[in-house]
């Protein structure tokens, strides 16, 4: 009786991570989508924004080709969130795009507030990098099969690598 009812806990453990899971994906997806529209679309502030990034960072007359690689390497991170057994590596793309987001916003002239806005987009990359961390921490021995299926280079621990298989 008390392993039926400790089985039953683990299912609704599941359940509820899975759930969370795919919402917090859902969320990150429509976050890259959104903001898609004025990286794609050229429009002044997101123009602005990569002009002051790119002249800090001394490439001269590159914001476009940065804008466009940005949004479609956010494209790509919303797509892979979506496939469960690729999650993971939306997950770590949406968290190494937001990586660099939030580090530009600190140590560059953009600042947290750049628009004026209070600092939505600064709080956005925080919470977009904190959901793709729970994603990852959620799926971490999807990673670790992951690795060891394509990636049997990594020097992972001989007994990490039987877990995964």
């Amino acid at each position: 009786m008390v392993r039926f009812r400790t089985m039953e806990k683990r299912s609704v453990i599941n359940r509820i991570r899975e759930w969370l899971v795919w919402s917090l994906s859902a969320w990150i997806a429509f976050i890259f989508v959104w903001y898609l529209q004025f990286k794609f679309s050229g429009s002044a502030g997101s123009v602005h924004l990569f002009t002051v990034l790119t002249d800090w960072l001394g490439f001269h007359g590159h914001e476009r080709v940065m804008r466009i690689g940005t949004g479609c390497a956010e494209l790509l991170a919303a797509i892979l969130l979506f496939d469960r057994p690729l999650q993971i590596v939306g997950a770590a793309l949406g968290l190494g795009i937001m990586s660099g987001a939030i580090f530009f916003h600190l140590v560059s002239p953009l600042g947290s507030h750049f628009f004026g806005e209070g600092g939505v987009l600064f709080r956005e990359a925080c919470l977009v990098w904190l959901a793709a961390a729970a994603i990852i921490a959620a799926r971490w021995r999807d990673s670790m099969a992951l690795s060891a299926r394509y990636l049997p280079f990594l020097p992972l621990p001989l007994a990490r690598r039987e877990r995964a298989s």
